[in-house]
């Protein structure tokens, strides 16, 4: 019998005005442009991805605010440079000499540095540690929402008149730290089904792609469900982030394309079940920045490292959109096909009964062998 497919819900009201404020500062920064980030009882920040500092943006962020400038880096990128951001996550770094566009790249990106002689003299930075919360926090977690690196330029905003009114009369766009901070729950709550088809696969002729896309148009998540699985029972399942370059390319540097169609085999094998594909790149720190992991790999660093070189935690994924997907789906209990631990503890945090690890190991080679050591040593990775 051929399977009525669900008609899309209709949007029943406008997006919340934080996720749209948060998705038009990510764009800005993209672009190289300024924003300011405010928060209730701290100094409002105007604030630039260090990724698009030029001599000339870093001119107007002067002229606009009228204030010294700071780099703003992770904690972790600020002790792998020589320096202690103390108990803060966010380290904002001033010195007496010129924080050039250069000089800030070169403290904020180690592929630059490599190209540029290293970091440089450091002895002259002083360190404000910035702990969680804070508006400078804030603008460091819209650079990785922008799939940026990590860093920012700020300088403070002191005016005379409201914030918003100074910023609205230079064109600059507002954005308030909560909404930055609480993005990735509340995309994620807001999940809803765009669209579904059945799509006969190689190794699953019968399946269905259901797409499923945040209130504020981002990127979609895809579930892939094979056959008819049964609500009343645990449901294969499967958690794959997407790998443009495993999945798609067949890249020998991961085991993610072996894992994805093994995975899709696997559930066709077991009759039913379902594969959510999630739009979380390089575990969550997007394409352009895996690729520069990638060249800091092959200059010997291990996989986490590299993202750490980068500013980056060893996992930037969030697993609330999942646990969403499989509830919209009518899934309470999973057996979850992963050797990753933490994802079995990740989804039983946001209500998925898990009742079984299923193990998913392929066979290694040369060019990845290097890489699932370090996920079983460093991360936990059962094989």
């Amino acid at each position: 019998m051929t399977e009525t497919l669900r008609p899309a819900a209709p949007l029943s009201s406008p997006p919340p005005a934080p996720l749209l404020a948060v998705d038009r500062a990510a764009a800005e920064l993209r672009r190289g442009g300024p924003v300011v980030v405010l928060a209730p009882d701290q100094a409002p920040l105007l604030i630039q991805s260090v990724e698009g500092v030029t001599g000339d943006s870093l001119e107007r962020l002067v002229h606009l605010s009228g204030q010294p400038l700071a780099l703003c880096l992770t904690a972790r990128r600020t002790r792998l440079i020589g320096l202690d951001p103390g108990p803060g996550v966010v380290a904002a770094l001033t010195s007496d000499l010129p924080l050039t566009a250069d000089r800030m790249l070169r403290l904020a990106d180690p592929g630059t540095a490599e190209d540029m002689g290293g970091v440089g003299r450091i002895d002259d930075l002083s360190v404000v540690p910035l702990l969680a919360g804070t508006v400078a926090d804030a603008g460091v977690q819209l650079a990785k929402l922008a799939r940026l690196l990590p860093g920012i330029v700020t300088t403070p905003v002191a005016c005379a008149e409201t914030v918003r009114s100074w910023a609205s009369s230079r064109n600059l766009l507002v954005v308030e730290a909560a909404a930055v901070l609480g993005y990735a729950q509340t995309a994620a709550r807001s999940l809803r089904l765009v669209g579904e088809a059945r799509v006969p696969l190689v190794e699953a002729e019968n399946t269905r792609i259901l797409a499923f896309r945040p209130a504020d148009g981002g990127i979609e998540h895809l579930a892939i469900v094979i056959g008819t699985p049964d609500p009343e029972q645990p449901v294969l399942a499967r958690l794959h982030s997407e790998c443009f370059t495993g999945d798609l390319l067949g890249s020998l540097r991961c085991d993610c394309g072996d894992q994805l169609r093994g995975a899709i085999d696997a559930i066709h094998q077991a009759g039913s079940g379902v594969l959510l594909y999630l739009a979380q790149e390089g575990r969550g720190i997007g394409l352009v920045n895996k690729l520069r992991a990638y060249r800091l790999q092959d200059a010997g660093y291990d996989t986490m490292d590299a993202n750490g070189q980068l500013g980056f935690d060893d996992d930037e994924r969030v697993y609330l959109p999942a646990a969403e997907m499989l509830r919209l789906l009518g899934y309470s209990r999973i057996r979850l096909m992963t050797n990753n631990p933490f994802k079995v503890d990740a989804l039983s945090r946001h209500g998925v009964q898990v009742e079984e690890r299923v193990p998913h190991v392929f066979e290694t080679n040369t060019h990845n062998l290097s890489y699932l050591r370090t996920k079983a040593l460093k991360g936990g990775h059962l094989f």
